[in-house]
């Protein structure tokens, strides 16, 4: 008997809805829709001495992030202090209803689990109704939070609770900062992203563990929210705690009920909504196709999380020091991870590049991918590096100047190269300038092909540094690296990986977040059974999957880079 369930995948960049047909053995994904999503920047008085994402403010600061710099080095002017981004929730709805219909019009739908993006929630006043679009956790107002937080309490205190590495994103520190807004003063409850759609779709408020756990407000090894940092909040901020009671994976969260939707399971009752793994990364390791319990994960999307799963928190000074999180996962598990910057870098700088008119780069609405991994590929290697941890990396816009002011020499370089210009006349036959893709954008294929290396080359020493740093820590020593999500079909990443690491790489399945949280959903109703690896074979049997071992001869090269990069962030 065929068994049918839906994810709701929402990322940071787009959103889908998938449809998966269960016959026992595999799972065969299928797109119902598609939707862009993004944060929409919007006007708004500036915050004198905040900061963003990845601005200045003593919270930073404890942290050993920087300042306030502009992208150039330069401090930040007040008005862009201020940005301030937000989630339009309604289109995300919208893209939802339709993906829904899609899967309804193709058959019956035995179950719904729905991811995100993590830390983000919507406000909600007494009668239940959203109070204006959710806040970005790349708005200005994130560091004024964050400050306000660690100027006051102990952040080894703090981590000893939640085991929650510093970013001045974490919903602790937006809470504070939701202070300052006069939405905040009508609000009675607060639910993360994949939380708001449930209840939108069941009425049912709850708030789910794998997600709750990056709020910051929730005990690490208690997997319960934690009275004392609550009491902290309300005594020392005034803020309250109005998120919902804890439902753990696996959980039915309600019925599907939607004015105008009438959605069905196989035998004709209505669609139970089941709690997944709602943080994206959750479902994401719950998807990967490992044959045992030592391994190694890279989650690479938007963001990239490394690190690896264990049966309790790591809650030491050294793991505090190294900026390490543990993020709950599912069945108990806890996912002993490094929150890296991802593909971001890359999207943002082909987002620039289209916009000038590049049509490889997505000018007509289509990348081309084919195109850009060879040139990449053949593009020199290690010759820059950047330190991928760096805040300046974190808001949108200006990404390829950023880039080429952040990046140093590498090993691969020579002598003549400068490292804040590319220089065109010694790698264009390399880079593919020869291919005929220069534009009238006056986009030149050779510095494009540069940019992607050294962000490709970035991102591989940045994962070797995050998976020592994982195993020093967890005194784990990984068999294999399971490289999931759209990063696993990029094959240099893959390769270099492994090259870097000097462990095998097995990349894909690509839609390792729709399986885990299908499986999820499978076992929940019944369809599936067995322990996370019986989930997990059945994830392995879906998926097509490419091994890569690694290169004793680049072994050296890596060194070389690891040393040329210095030891200018905590997972050095």
């Amino acid at each position: 008997m065929m068994t049918t369930v839906v994810a709701i995948d929402l990322g940071a960049s787009s959103g889908r809805v998938l449809r998966g047909v269960f016959d026992g053995e595999r799972l065969a994904i299928e797109e119902c829709s598609r939707f862009p999503n993004g944060p929409v920047a919007l006007p708004g008085p500036a915050r004198a001495g905040g900061a963003g994402a990845g601005g200045s403010g003593s919270g930073e600061s404890r942290a050993g992030q920087s300042g306030g710099a502009g992208a150039d080095g330069s401090e930040r002017s007040r008005d862009e202090v201020g940005v301030a981004y937000e989630w339009d929730i309604l289109a995300l709805w919208r893209g939802i209803l339709d993906g829904l219909r899609e899967a309804s019009l193709r058959g019956p739908v035995d179950a719904i689990g729905i991811d995100t993006w993590a830390v983000d929630y919507g406000l909600l006043d007494e009668g239940g109704r959203l109070i204006g679009n959710p806040a970005s956790y790349r708005s200005a107002r994130c560091g004024l939070g964050a400050s306000e937080v660690l100027d006051r309490w102990d952040s080894s205190w703090l981590y000893a609770r939640n085991g929650l590495q510093f970013q001045p994103f974490n919903t602790l520190f937006q809470r504070v900062a939701d202070r300052a807004e006069a939405r905040a003063d009508c609000a009675r409850t607060a639910l993360l992203i994949p939380d708001l759609l449930a209840y939108w779709l069941t009425g049912q408020a709850r708030s789910e563990l794998t997600n709750a756990s990056t709020t910051g407000l929730v005990n690490a090894a208690g997997r319960d929210w934690d009275p004392e940092i609550l009491g902290r909040l309300r005594d020392d901020f005034g803020v309250e705690h109005i998120f919902p009671p804890l439902i753990s994976p696996g959980e039915v969260i309600g019925e599907a009920r939607v004015e105008g939707l009438d959605l069905r399971t196989s035998t004709g009752e209505r669609t139970p909504v089941v709690a997944v793994g709602s943080h994206d990364t959750a479902s994401a390791v719950a998807g990967v196709p490992a044959r045992t319990g030592s391994f190694a994960y890279i989650s690479s999307g938007t963001w990239s999380l490394v690190g690896t799963e264990l049966s309790a928190p790591v809650l030491s000074d050294e793991a505090r020091a190294a900026n390490f999180t543990n993020e709950l996962g599912v069945d108990g598990t806890v996912r002993f991870l490094a929150n890296i910057m991802g593909m971001w870098v890359q999207q943002e700088c082909l987002r620039e590049w289209a916009a000038l008119g590049d049509e490889a780069s997505g000018a007509s609405g289509r990348v081309d991918w084919p195109l850009l991994d060879a040139q990449t590929e053949a593009a020199q290697p290690a010759r820059y590096l950047l330190d991928m941890s760096s805040p300046e990396l974190m808001a949108p816009g200006g990404m390829v100047e950023r880039v080429r002011s952040l990046w140093i020499p590498g090993p691969g370089a020579s002598s003549a190269d400068d490292p804040f210009s590319v220089d065109g006349s010694s790698s264009s036959d390399e880079a593919g300038a020869g291919s005929g893709d220069q534009q009238a954008s006056g986009v030149d294929p050779t510095e494009r092909a540069t940019v992607l290396r050294a962000i490709t080359d970035s991102l591989a020493l940045a994962y070797r540094r995050a998976i020592r740093r994982t195993s020093e820590l967890s005194g784990t020593r990984p068999e294999a690296i399971h490289l999931v999500g759209g990063g696993s079909k990029n094959r240099l990443l893959a390769q270099e990986t492994a090259d870097a690491t000097g462990i095998p790489v097995i990349a894909g399945p690509v839609e390792a977040t729709a399986l885990g949280n299908m499986l999820i959903s499978l076992r929940a109703i019944g369809a599936a059974s067995g322990t996370l690896m019986d989930l997990r074979a059945i994830s392995r049997a879906s998926s097509a999957l490419l091994t890569y071992e690694p290169r004793a001869s680049h072994a050296l090269l890596w060194d070389e880079a690891d040393a040329r990069l210095g030891s200018g962030d905590a997972l050095s």
